[in-house]
């Protein structure tokens, strides 16, 4: 059982990372595409994350894709997700901070850096793209609401994804092999 959950957890992570990198490649951030989720192979968040989507990934997730993390009742997948967010300047929980209590503005949300900003956008069609449902727009239709984004950030996010929509098709194996030769 735990051997199944190792492979099927790491299957998707190595299937995640390769289509994160070709979308981050296509935003000119190659880097960024090579160590996103780094810390996802760190023991603190591989073992809990392992434990809680061996299953299947789209385990605890809603038709659109999205899940909140915190409310799993699995304490120690909710820290790894925690600790993941807060090491990964890609997600916009990064970029959140609270307030103190009484502040009538509960939290404070930050602008989002255009390298980040491009790998989120790269993240989530990548992201939809290991799980079988590559629509960013529609993902991101069903939950802008829920995604605390700064003014900018929102708009540049829904340009980008306007023109990923219209101008991007997903890119191959051959295309980033004919590219880097």
């Amino acid at each position: 059982m735990l051997l199944k959950k190792f492979m099927t957890y790491s299957s998707y992570v190595i299937r995640h990372k390769w289509y994160v990198f070709l979308e981050c490649y296509k935003q000119g951030i190659p880097i960024q595409g090579i160590i996103h989720d780094i810390s996802k192979l760190l023991p603190s968040e591989f073992i809990p994350y392992m434990h809680h989507f061996g299953g299947g990934i789209k385990q605890g997730r809603d038709k659109t894709g999205y899940y909140k993390p915190t409310d799993t009742g699995d304490h120690a997948f909710d820290y790894a997700w925690f600790l993941h967010q807060k090491r990964n300047a890609h997600h916009w929980q990064y970029w959140t901070t609270p307030r103190d209590f009484g502040d009538p503005n509960p939290v404070k949300i930050l602008e989002i850096p255009i390298k980040y900003r491009k790998e989120m956008v790269a993240d989530w069609r990548g992201a939809g793209r290991a799980q079988g449902t590559p629509d960013v727009r529609k993902w991101y239709a069903k939950n802008a609401q829920k995604l605390q984004l700064g003014p900018e950030t929102r708009k540049w996010v829904e340009k980008e994804i306007k023109h990923l929509a219209v101008q991007r098709a997903p890119l191959s194996v051959n295309k980033v092999a004919s590219h880097s030769a």
